[in-house]
């Protein structure tokens, strides 16, 4: 029966002892640029896709509404493999490696990347499109008799407003995306869980170094749910004191229960 060795356990842990491994460290680096990278670009293909949702022209919509079903209704590790082996083998794109001054890219975390953003888009569209249509319709008509285009109406009256309602899910999406770029180890992108399991590969201590690894990504969502506490705050979005979600129940998923008598 194997014993758990802690003596690994507290060396990988600790990250005065485990981001002296260059695995460690620099696929933790990886995973915190690749997710708000992913992100971003979610967030704008989310945008352009919800617009084109809700536009006038069949096209648009028709190409909104398959790029939306094909990405939610398939696996994003499906999605990873295709983009990054598919394209490769094919020759339309090979992912060459990126130099940037003293920064290499591999071709495998511009896939994981690129596989993430285009998968996080999907979703964002209809967060996008709900926070939008969240706006009274009239603000648009008003926009438009004061003389703006439809671009300058969403621009400066729309998007603004409709901003408070898409940050909540927003920061959600993101802290899912921190656990998500996990999946990237499947194409040998050197990430955080990659950076573990090719130490594993030499220590064969599955148990004490995944559980190691587990707790870096759970710092990483628990410092950002704070973060994203004080973004909601700051935009004034969170409700009454009472039916508040504070840091426990982000993490746990817990909600306060409701007063006697209410709906």
């Amino acid at each position: 029966m194997h014993a758990f060795d802690w003596a690994v356990f507290w060396h990988y842990l600790w990250p005065g002892t485990a981001l002296q491994n260059p695995l460690i460290r620099n696929g933790l680096i990886t995973t915190i640029l690749v997710s708000i990278i992913a992100q971003a670009l979610g967030v704008l293909l989310g945008l352009l896709a919800a617009l084109g949702k809700m536009s006038k022209f069949p096209p648009f919509r028709l190409l909104a509404d398959a790029y939306i079903w094909y990405f939610r209704g398939t696996p994003l590790l499906v999605q990873m493999m295709l983009l990054f082996f598919g394209l490769g083998v094919t020759h339309i794109y090979d992912f060459p490696a990126l130099v940037i001054g003293p920064v290499v890219i591999s071709g495998a975390i511009q896939a994981g990347t690129l596989a993430l953003a285009i998968n996080e888009g999907a979703y964002m569209a209809e967060i996008v499109r709900a926070g939008i249509e969240s706006i009274d319709i009239g603000q648009m008509e008003a926009a438009k008799s004061l003389g703006m285009t439809f671009g300058q109406a969403m621009q400066r009256i729309i998007l603004p407003q409709a901003t408070k309602v898409i940050i909540p899910p927003l920061g959600n999406e993101f802290n899912n995306m921190m656990k998500t770029t996990s999946i990237m180890q499947v194409i040998s992108a050197g990430e955080l869980f990659y950076g573990f399991t090719q130490i594993n590969a030499n220590l064969f201590l599955p148990f004490e170094l995944f559980i190691a690894a587990s707790f870096y990504y759970l710092a990483m969502t628990t410092i950002w749910s704070y973060i994203q506490g004080r973004i909601e705050a700051s935009l004034g979005e969170r409700k009454a004191a009472h039916t508040q979600p504070g840091l426990f129940q982000r993490m746990f998923g817990a909600m306060p229960a409701p007063h006697a008598g209410g709906h």
